[in-house]
C-alpha cells in the first residue's frame, strides 16, 4: 500500500468523520426532530465502513482481520456493561485509543462507533446514541492520526495524558453540548451552555480518571498482543 493512497484514504475518512457525520447528526435533530436515531446511527456506521473498507482496495479482506476489529468492539461493549454500576467509570475510551494506535485511525473510529451503538442496546437507545457513537469514535480516530504523525507515543505517560484530556475535552465537550439538544433549540443560550458544562465536569473527571487507569493497566499488554497478531498474520497494513 503506497503512501499516496493512504493519504487519500485518510483525507476521505477525515471528511466523513469531521464533516459528513456531524452534519448527519444535526440533520437528525433539525429535520427529523431527533426521533430517527436508529437511522442516523446506522448511517454513521455506514460512513465509517467506507474508508475502513478502502484498506482492502488492493486485496480481499481476511476473516481474521475483521475478527480482530469485532473482538475489540466486543471487549469495549463488555467492558462498558461490566462497569454499569459505576457511572462514567468505563474502559471504552481506553480500548478505542489502543485500537487507533495499533490498527489505525479508521479502525479506531469504527470500534468506537460500533461500541456506542451496540452497548446502548443494554444502556438504552435514544437521541444521545449518535452523539455517543461520534464521541467514542472521534477519540479513536484522533489517536490513530496523532500516533501516525508521531504526536502520540506508545508510552503509558503519553497515552494516559491523551486519554485523560480526550475524556474531558473531546468526549465530555461533545456530550455535554449534545445534552442541550434534548431540551429544544431554545436551550442554546450562554447561561444554559455554561451550566451544562459545569454540571457535567465532575462526570467528565471520573471518566478521565477511569480512562487513565484503564490505559495504564491495559495499554502495554493489549498493544503487545495486537503487535504479535499483526506480525503473525500480516494484518491491516497502514
Amino acid at each position: 500500500m503506497n503512501r499516496g493512497w493512504m493519504n487519500r484514504r485518510t483525507l476521505l475518512a477525515s471528511l466523513l468523520i469531521l464533516v459528513v457525520i456531524p452534519a448527519t447528526i444535526v440533520m437528525g435533530i433539525v429535520v427529523m426532530d431527533d426521533r430517527k436515531y436508529y437511522f442516523i446511527s446506522l448511517l454513521i456506521i455506514l460512513y465509517t465502513l467506507i474508508p475502513f473498507a478502502m484498506v482492502f482496495e488492493s486485496r480481499k479482506p481476511q476473516a481474521r482481520e475483521l475478527i480482530v476489529i469485532a473482538v475489540l468492539a466486543a471487549i469495549a461493549v463488555a467492558g462498558r456493561s461490566a462497569f454499569f454500576m459505576l457511572p462514567q467509570f468505563k474502559p471504552v475510551l481506553a480500548i478505542v485509543i489502543i485500537t487507533g494506535v495499533s490498527l489505525g485511525a479508521e479502525a479506531g473510529f469504527l470500534v468506537g462507533a460500533v461500541t456506542g451503538f451496540v452497548s446502548n442496546f443494554f444502556f438504552g437507545q435514544g437521541p444521545w446514541t449518535p452523539w455517543q457513537m461520534f464521541s467514542f469514535g472521534i477519540v479513536g480516530f484522533l489517536a490513530g492520526i496523532l500516533f501516525r504523525i508521531k504526536w502520540l507515543r506508545r508510552s503509558k505517560l503519553s497515552l494516559c495524558i491523551f486519554g485523560g484530556l480526550s475524556a474531558i475535552v473531546i468526549y465530555g465537550g461533545i456530550m455535554n453540548f449534545s445534552s442541550l439538544s434534548l431540551f429544544g433549540s431554545n436551550s442554546y443560550t450562554k447561561e444554559s451552555i455554561i451550566a451544562i458544562y459545569i454540571s457535567g465536569f465532575w462526570f467528565d473527571l471520573v471518566h478521565a480518571i477511569a480512562t487513565v487507569c484503564f490505559l495504564f493497566i491495559l495499554a502495554r499488554p493489549m498493544l503487545e498482543k495486537l503487535d504479535r497478531i499483526k506480525r503473525k498474520y500480516g494484518l491491516i497494513e497502514r
